[in-house]
């Protein structure tokens, strides 16, 4: 095999294994290893996971199965990522409109309430009605994994729409555990936790950013809880959510500069610890975090908690028993039918009584597709299922967790394959809905004052705030031109913001353009300086003048009197508001493109754009 062939399946396994895809794969494979592993050799699969492991300290100590440190002690770092997550929705992504925190909460409050009311249907008047916990949760990781498995045949936005779902009922489902299914209270640990867990707050509310003080916070708390009889795992998720994220500002990747700037002059160990912190200060908390423990918790964590619970013998007579068990058809059914009841019933009630101000920002079609991914219950619903239940009816939960995996992705398919046999207008609509999208934007396109390509009356704009040094904003020019090459309806706007901390010419380039608008000449010089990004001192950019037949004697006067200088000012105030802090940064029809800026990706996003605008157009809500 060749170098390039090695570095192409490099690459395809990396692209893989960072995707929801690659982590709900492991996931089921390390489902099918447990079932093998538990029919194979029942004894040896029981023996291992109930293995002791105890640490002591003086006369304290905590002593746990290998099972319970993976699903009481592992498990609290998959609800951190979740939290997150949820932070980052939160503060920078869906969540920004505090309607659809509302509208989320209430579906994935009745996305709970409703399997557990089917559950409990199937199993009133019974000593297993306990177990109605089991049927309520939504497992995080599978969801993901099954709507990453639809790629373009459900909307990008419904991805945030499962996320916050999926956080209501991993918070209620713990908050249940810590209520119905938690031994005994005990109430000085419970308040010595509570304590503590509001002194992180105090500590991030103050601008304490330093993990290490959380972190050793956090685990007092997790401790406090196990020793108050309340399940541990909670402590994951709320503190989580506590973690702050926010893009990089350009004043702090600035100062990141120049203190890479000094390391570079004076290669020493205290400056290269400054360096170091200060490119760390320019990330958000959350963003760190969740790079540093998302691999881990995907790839390790919840693969291991699968293997140490999915382990279920199974025969005919086990099987016959659990399928005809008012456990197993509970669960079942109120994860299948329940979710999907619950989630698009509650919705359509909210929008219905508050006269369309609650609407989901995705379209009923994928509202239902969405319900039905929910029905995928696995991690908290083994959690509560090993906690309500023992002996045959764990069997029972368990196997009825399991089949909710295959029935949730064929519900969902039969969703998505009905919805795909509409008319391309109705299908559309039936994805996007109607509803508004955010605008990351903060300054709108204004055709007088904005550089302009393309036709006026287009339905996708294309804003991009660039660097005429920027080797980045050099590779994605070709890529722009491609794009409006091969789309007629597509409006492409350049906005300046010259990063001078990193390239000192980046300005006086800009001032060039601007010199060549005065002679309507101002696309013919962008062109041009971005395919000479190398050249851009005051010399080259007058002999550039000069190629291009402006009047050069005016060009150089408008240059050096910087006649340019307010109006990219301007935009470069315009990137403030909008966070914008590097090049290139595309927005299409207002909203922040956050993938990578090939052909395929920004096509991708002009498409969904175009669609998204041909539902909101005026006369067709």
């Amino acid at each position: 095999m060749d170098g390039t062939s090695s570095s192409e399946g490099t690459d395809r396994w990396r692209s893989f294994v960072r995707t929801e895809t690659g982590s709900a794969t492991l996931l089921l494979a390390a489902v099918v290893v447990a079932l093998i592993w538990a029919n194979a050799g029942a004894g040896s699969y029981d023996a291992v996971w109930g293995t002791r492991l105890s640490f002591r300290l003086g006369s304290h100590g905590i002593s746990l199965t290998l099972h319970e440190w993976i699903n009481s002690g592992l498990m609290s770092l998959f609800f951190f990522v979740v939290g997150l997550e949820a932070r980052r929705e939160f503060d920078m992504g869906e969540l920004r409109d505090r309607r659809w925190v509302l509208l989320s909460a209430i579906a994935g409050l009745s996305s709970m309430v409703v399997p557990a009311l089917v559950y409990w249907g199937f199993n009133a008047g019974r000593t297993t009605a306990h177990g109605w916990g089991v049927a309520m949760s939504t497992d995080t990781a599978f969801a993901l994994g099954i709507l990453a498995l639809f790629g373009s045949r459900l909307p990008a936005s419904l991805r945030a729409f499962m996320l916050s779902v999926s956080v209501v009922d991993d918070l209620v489902a713990l908050l249940v555990i810590a209520v119905f299914y938690s031994d005994d209270i005990h109430l000085v640990p419970l308040l010595v936790a509570i304590g503590v867990l509001l002194l992180i707050v105090c500590l991030r509310l103050s601008g304490v950013r330093h993990g290490r003080y959380c972190a050793v916070l956090s685990v007092v708390v997790w401790l406090a809880l196990h020793e108050a009889g309340v399940d541990p795992v909670v402590t994951g998720l709320a503190v989580g959510a506590l973690v702050i994220a926010y893009p990089a500002a350009r004043g702090d990747l600035e100062r990141a500069s120049g203190l890479f700037r000094d390391f570079r002059e004076q290669p020493t160990p205290e400056l290269q610890r400054s360096a170091v912190q200060g490119l760390a200060a320019a990330i958000s908390p959350n963003e760190r975090l969740e790079q540093m423990f998302l691999p881990w918790v995907s790839f390790g964590i919840v693969p291991l908690f699968a293997l140490a619970n999915a382990g279920i013998p199974l025969d005919a007579h086990t099987l016959s028993d659990a399928f005809t068990s008012p456990v197993t058809l509970g669960i079942v059914a109120g994860c299948l039918a329940g979710k999907v009841i619950g989630i698009v019933g509650s919705m359509a009630a909210a929008q219905k009584l508050t006269g369309g101000r609650l609407r989901p920002n995705v379209g009923w079609g994928a509202v239902t597709a969405g319900g039905a991914i929910a029905g995928a219950a696995f991690t908290v619903s083994l959690l509560i299922a090993a906690l309500a239940f023992d002996g045959p009816e764990l069997d029972q939960a368990r196997i009825g967790v399991l089949a909710t995996l295959i029935g949730a992705f064929l519900v969902s398919q039969a969703v998505t394959a009905a919805v795909g046999l509409l008319s391309p207008a109705r299908r559309t609509r039936a994805l996007l809905g109607s509803a508004e999208p955010l605008t990351d934007l903060a300054v709108a396109v204004d055709p007088r004052h904005d550089r302009v390509r393309g036709p006026a009356d287009a339905p996708v704009t294309v804003v991009e705030y660039g660097d005429f040094e920027c080797p980045y904003c050099g590779l994605a020019e070709p890529v722009v031109r491609d794009l409006l090459g091969t789309e007629t309806d597509v409006r492409y706007v350049w906005r300046h913001l010259p990063l001078t901390d990193v390239h000192p010419r980046a300005q006086l380039a800009a001032e060039a353009a601007e010199a060549a608008a005065e002679q309507d000449m101002f696309w013919e010089m962008h062109d041009l300086l971005l395919t000479r990004q190398d050249a851009l001192t005051p010399t080259d950019l007058l002999r550039y003048a000069g190629e291009l037949g402006l009047d050069v004697p005016a060009f150089r006067r408008d240059l050096f009197r910087h006649r340019g200088a307010r109006r990219i000012a301007e935009d470069v105030d315009s990137a403030d508001l909008s966070s914008v802090s590097g090049t290139p940064t595309f927005f299409v029809n207002g909203r922040r493109h956050h993938g990578a800026y090939d052909v395929a990706s920004l096509s991708e996003a002009v498409e969904q754009a175009r669609q998204r605008a041909l539902v909101t157009a005026p006369g067709r809500d």
